[in-house]
């Protein structure tokens, strides 16, 4: 299992996909979940692996997409009594497995290298990809007659001159979070009239950094892309720096209870549901609709779930 998990990390990885690796690093009996287990779960909340019962999967599957929104390690702790189990950097959440036990998981998010994509041969560019490269970004080089696939967080034109215009629109076709155009006000002026007679909307030309790139006083064409680089990882911080909903916030998405174990599953993602006197109930494993399907009456009863762990 681990070697295939391994594997299957390794060509999400070449694939530049994201995705988090999920390990149980402590486990307290009776917890059916060993020291040392993984999953693989992907940015569609595909879930791959085994880390316990099938009633920890739903809050995997949550803690792992709040890890790849923000970009950050977090360990989760599943136990019966979880205000016991309280710690600093631990995210303690109700264990609702019917073995009980208690269970940490460690969630690494491993995301793909940015990209930087860059027009131009320009002595400016040719720094830009030098130093982009050093910062760790997936250095590509644009090509306005062939734009690429996909969209590029960052990009910038530096073609002095040269396909100015179709360069920028094959970079804006890239869906950037930032757009640097590295010529002067007076020619990207121009630029922009130009675009805008080819029916370019004014917002998105408006979103263009120029001149690209912090004012350092930067002269040289190395110094330039330094400007430049440090003004990407600027917009890159501050958009990191976004608030992401936590365990204990108020969710944005719709969640109900399952009814059978009590665990809160997200109606958008859920896999097993059921109909009741017109009513649309949702589980977070196939047992616990089993057992719903089996006395209904039963699990609908205030406390029932409880009664029945």
């Amino acid at each position: 299992m681990k070697t295939e998990l391994l594997q299957l990390a390794a060509d999400l990885a070449r694939r530049r996909e994201p995705f988090v690796l999920a390990t149980v690093v402590r486990r307290e009996s009776y917890s059916s979940a060993h020291q040392g287990d993984m999953a693989v779960i992907t940015a569609d909340g595909s879930y791959h692996g085994w880390l316990g019962g099938n009633c920890t999967q739903p809050v995997v599957r949550r803690e792992a997409a709040l890890a790849l929104a923000d970009g950050k390690p977090r360990l989760v702790s599943l136990s019966p009594e979880p205000a016991q189990q309280q710690r600093p950097g631990l995210v303690s959440l109700p264990m609702t497995c019917h073995s009980g036990g208690t269970v940490e998981i460690y969630l690494e998010p491993v995301l793909p290298s940015p990209r930087l994509l860059v027009f131009g041969e320009s002595p400016g560019a040719r720094a830009l990809m030098q130093i982009g490269a050093a910062m760790g970004y997936a250095v590509e080089v644009g090509d306005p007659a062939a734009p690429r696939a996909g969209t590029a967080p960052y990009a910038v034109v530096a073609t002095m001159g040269e396909n100015d215009e179709e360069s920028v629109l094959a970079a804006l076709a890239a869906r950037p979070a930032y757009l640097g155009v590295v010529a002067s006000r007076k020619r990207f002026a121009q630029i922009r009239e130009s675009l805008l007679a080819r029916g370019v909307s004014a917002q998105a030309l408006d979103a263009i950094r120029n001149p690209a790139g912090l004012d350092i006083g930067a002269r040289l064409p190395e110094e330039v892309a330094l400007s430049i680089v440090a003004e990407i990882v600027q917009v890159r911080r501050a958009a990191a720096e976004q608030p992401v909903a936590s365990s204990g916030a108020q969710a944005t998405e719709r969640e109900e209870i399952d009814p059978v174990c009590g665990m809160t599953v997200a109606v958008a993602t859920a896999r097993h549901r059921a109909t009741h006197a017109g009513r649309e109930l949702y589980f977070c494993n196939p047992r616990c609709r089993e057992k719903f399907l089996a006395d209904p009456v039963r699990w609908l009863t205030p406390r029932a779930a409880e009664g029945g762990r």
